[in-house]
Order: C-alpha cells, then sequence, then structure tokens
C-alpha cells in the first residue's frame, strides 16, 4: 500500500464534508480527471459507488468496506466501468482491484489526512505525482 498524507487546519468533519459533498468532490479529485464525478446511492457500508470520469464515462466499480464519518473511509475497488458496462472479471479490472482508505485523526488542532491505496506498479508514479496535488486542493477547500 502506498500513502498519502497532508495536514490541514481545519476540523475533521470540515475536511470529511469537503471529501465526499457532491459539490467539491468534483473540486479536488479534478488533478485525476478534469471531470471528475462519484456517484452512489447512499455512503454506507456495502454500497456501490462509481468512479466516474465525466468526459469518458469510464471509471472504477467500488464498494463501501467500512464508513465511520468524520474518521475513516474504505473502498474496495472491484473493476473498472467502461462503455458504460461494469466489468469485474477481465485482466485490466482486477489490475486496478485493492483497496483505498481515508483516514482522518485530530494531531495537534489540525485534521491529518492519510491516504492507503493499493496502487499496480505500472501506475505507481502516477499516483505519486497526482495524490500530492488533490490533497492540496482538499486543504484549500476545507481551510477556504
Amino acid at each position: 500500500m502506498e500513502k498519502f498524507q497532508i495536514a490541514i487546519d481545519a476540523p475533521r468533519e470540515k475536511v470529511w464534508d469537503v471529501l465526499w459533498d457532491e459539490a467539491t468532490y468534483p473540486v479536488w479529485t479534478a488533478p485525476f480527471s478534469e471531470s471528475s464525478q462519484v456517484q452512489t446511492d447512499q455512503w454506507e457500508e456495502g454500497s456501490k459507488v462509481l468512479f466516474i470520469d465525466g468526459n469518458s464515462g469510464e471509471g472504477m466499480v467500488s464498494v463501501i468496506a467500512k464508513n465511520i464519518p468524520g474518521e475513516f473511509m474504505s473502498f474496495r475497488h472491484i473493476g473498472i466501468l467502461k462503455n458504460g458496462v461494469e466489468d469485474t472479471e477481465s485482466k485490466q479490472a482486477k489490475e486496478w482491484s485493492g483497496e483505498e482508505n481515508y483516514t482522518l485523526k485530530t494531531v495537534k488542532g489540525k485534521t491529518e489526512l492519510t491516504v492507503d491505496m493499493d496502487i499496480d506498479e505500472q501506475y505507481k508514479s502516477m499516483f505519486e505525482n497526482i495524490w500530492p496535488k488533490a490533497l492540496q486542493k482538499v486543504k484549500e477547500l476545507a481551510e477556504g
């Protein structure tokens, strides 16, 4: 698992809202995709989540493995979305499978946001480049 971390001068609840609110999610995830979207009926454990590039309609199919509001969110990536079709069986889908965890802790009056993510070696440098930019956006939105 790769780890990405940032300290944010805002309460955990504010950071949590920035991460998962329909209005702010596309802003902080823009470094991954300018038209990033998230779709879910509920943010409850066991709920399906689609992380989608709004331009191509492609993305990831995930399930919420754990949700402790204001503290911890864990996604289990189970496949990809391509041409509107969910694929959990192909080699490409399996390359994207794994966990992605968001942990929020209060440390010295600030929120420490840590993202742990299973990353296939071929995508490691891409994520090492993008995650710091995305976390900086979360920080700007939460502190603004």
